[in-house]
């Protein structure tokens, strides 16, 4: 099944987010090779593709997890958690309906 996992970002994240970013890439990565990531990107703070210093308010995968507890513990063990980006994460199923 497909899990929505978004995360929201402390203030100010920006440089956190810098140094955790490769390990969090490599993870979703592993996860596209798999064929199991539908999707994933950061928010902008601005209403630009490039924030530059105004940083990232968080971020959202959708990926495919064989419960609801293995999509909350791969999210937990995310390098962003443990490099405090995030203020808080939330799990939840998702049904993609479009594209078909």
């Amino acid at each position: 099944m497909l899990y929505a996992i978004v995360g929201t970002d402390i203030d100010n994240s920006l440089a956190q987010r810098q140094s955790a970013r490769p390990e969090h890439v490599a993870r979703l990565q592993q996860l596209q090779t798999e064929g199991r990531l539908i999707m994933a990107g950061p928010f902008p703070a601005v209403d630009s593709p490039d924030p530059g210093d105004a940083g990232f308010t968080g971020s959202l995968i959708v990926a495919e997890f064989e419960s609801l507890d293995a999509a909350q513990a791969w999210a937990d063990a995310d390098p962003y958690v443990a490099a405090g980006v995030y203020d808080h994460v939330t799990v939840k199923p998702f049904k993609q309906v479009l594209p078909a």
